[in-house]
């Protein structure tokens, strides 16, 4: 019976382990760009919807870039809107800076920014 216990005892204490090492391995490595933004007073709709449809094309212009969010659900702080960016990895964010995706999103996107406030998060 003891041999049992012993033997079920090691087994748990082998699951939970590679448990916690499963969930290490699978933590992304990626990173979220988040940008949140006041427009300018008398900025349009048609200009904010133009904004957010160029962030929405940046995956096809920038290959770092896997995945965008522009519907803001809720934003806080005196902000409009939210826009969000996954780059595959801090050299692709790193890169994407001064790059031509982004000279050319920015030619619509900062004339109409008043303010905006950004976050790189990654694990």
């Amino acid at each position: 019976m003891k041999k049992i216990s012993l033997a079920l005892l090691a087994i748990g204490l082998l699951t939970l382990g590679t448990t916690s090492a499963s969930a290490a391995d699978t933590s992304p490595k990626s990173v979220i760009h988040v940008v949140t933004v006041e427009w300018k007073a008398g900025t349009t709709p048609e200009q904010i919807k133009a904004a957010l449809d160029g962030a929405t094309a940046l995956p096809s212009k920038y290959k770092g870039i896997t995945r965008v969010w522009v519907k803001s659900i809720k934003v806080q702080g005196g902000k409009n809107n939210a826009i969000v960016m996954e780059f595959a990895d801090e050299a692709d964010l790193k890169a994407y800076s001064d790059s031509a995706a982004q000279k050319e999103w920015y030619k619509t996107y900062l004339s109409i920014r008043k303010e905006s406030t950004t976050f790189d998060i990654t694990n």
